[in-house]
């Protein structure tokens, strides 16, 4: 299984530009934890929710400030044609539960550890299925 076989293709994005508040607006509209930042496509960054309450504990008045001055910019992506397991050791690498998509350099997806859980279960309950046919009762 690859990464673009459980990866979500509608991801909200942004530009370095946009201010803290419109970030959290997105997030709020599109009930998104994550917002990756891109320039022409390309990512450069990305902010969480988590990222953006340590920031507003910090300063409560943050909200007018820019993205790009909380950002995450180390950015770890992986690419579509990646295999699952991949991504899953690159997360724990990391120590990340996202991970932008990408296919020459330019954002397709967002793949996160849901993703992967939500994949291994579907794919253990068909395994219980195929045991569940082929075992005989007793």
């Amino acid at each position: 299984m690859t990464v673009s076989d459980i990866a979500a293709t509608d991801v909200v994005t942004a530009t370095e530009d946009a201010t803290l508040a419109e970030i959290v607006q997105m997030m709020g509209d599109e009930s998104v934890g994550c917002v990756p930042i891109v320039n022409n496509d390309e990512p450069v960054g990305i902010v969480t929710d988590r990222k953006i309450a340590l920031s507003l504990a910090d300063d409560g008045n943050a909200s007018n400030r820019a993205v790009s001055e909380i950002m995450t910019r180390d950015l770890t992506t992986i690419e579509s044609d990646a295999n699952v397991h991949d991504a899953v050791e690159q997360m724990e690498d990391a120590e990340i539960r996202r991970l932008p998509v990408v296919e020459s350099g330019q954002l397709t997806g967002l793949v996160t550890l849901d993703d992967v859980l939500v994949a291994v279960a579907d794919e253990l309950d068909e395994v219980a299925d195929v045991i569940e046919e082929q075992s005989p009762r007793l």
